[in-house]
């Protein structure tokens, strides 16, 4: 038994060790334009790292059963039943209430307190879905667009509803995502960090993220983050409706 579980750990060790090399390697996140998306993503690589050794370790018993335990042919009896006893089942029940607690209380609660700091917005958008498009309205200045226009290091609420069907309002580089739903306001708020435009950066779009029909794939509409003297020029050029 001992053999056995010394090769097990082995087997985990170098398992691990090949998964710690590729979460840290992966860039699977796309760029991040936002307060938010730093907060997010920080989330989300915590708990693929915490993730590593306990996949690993389910890899390991899997992998060294197949190649130690396997029966060649057809098997003449039934293996002997097996109970969990002893101290295995209590360290693993134990290590993995532990991380389900620590995952709960960081990146959860305390994520979720950064991510609603700063409550108070610089700048409100309203944004309606509708089949096949989106539209937006800037009340604090009375105009209307076509595109989300935001200044940089600027608090902005979305203000997010829908005229028909159940949308989703998501922006890629902001990581923020947010139900549209017919007869209600959502609201979502976001700091962008970064100037660009959709042109510049794929990810900076605002794409319904929920299924809503045969023209899901063209609500799509381009985000460009400005300096504030930029954004106020802008502004300016529109013609209140």
């Amino acid at each position: 038994m001992r053999r056995h579980l010394a090769a097990t750990a082995i087997l985990w060790a170098a398992l691990t060790a090949v998964g710690f090399w590729a979460a840290v390697r992966a860039d699977v996140l796309p760029s991040a334009a936002a307060r938010e998306a730093v907060i997010i993503d920080d989330a989300f690589r915590l708990l693929m790292l915490l993730g590593v050794p306990v996949f690993t370790f389910v890899l390991a018993v899997l992998l060294y059963s197949l190649a130690r335990f396997r029966v060649r042919g057809e098997p003449q009896q039934d293996g002997p039943p097996l109970f969990g006893r002893g101290a295995v089942p209590w360290i693993w029940l134990l290590v993995t209430s532990a991380l389900a607690v620590y995952v709960i209380f960081n990146p959860g609660l305390r994520g979720l307190a950064e991510l609603r700091a700063h409550p108070t917005a610089d700048l409100v958008v309203r944004v309606e879905g509708s089949r096949w498009l989106w539209k937006f309205s800037y009340p604090q200045h009375g105009v209307t667009a076509r595109e989300v226009v935001l200044p940089v290091n600027r608090r902005v609420r979305f203000d997010v509803t829908a005229t028909d069907v159940l949308h989703s309002f998501w922006i890629p580089a902001f990581r923020v995502k947010i139900d549209a739903v017919p007869g209600m306001v959502t609201h979502v708020l976001v700091t962008p960090t970064a100037t660009g435009s959709f042109e510049d950066n794929f990810h900076l779009r605002l794409q319904c993220a929920e299924l809503c029909g045969l023209g899901h794939h063209l609500m799509r509409s381009p985000v460009r983050v400005v300096e504030p003297a930029e954004f106020d020029a802008w502004v300016a050029g529109l013609t209140p409706p």
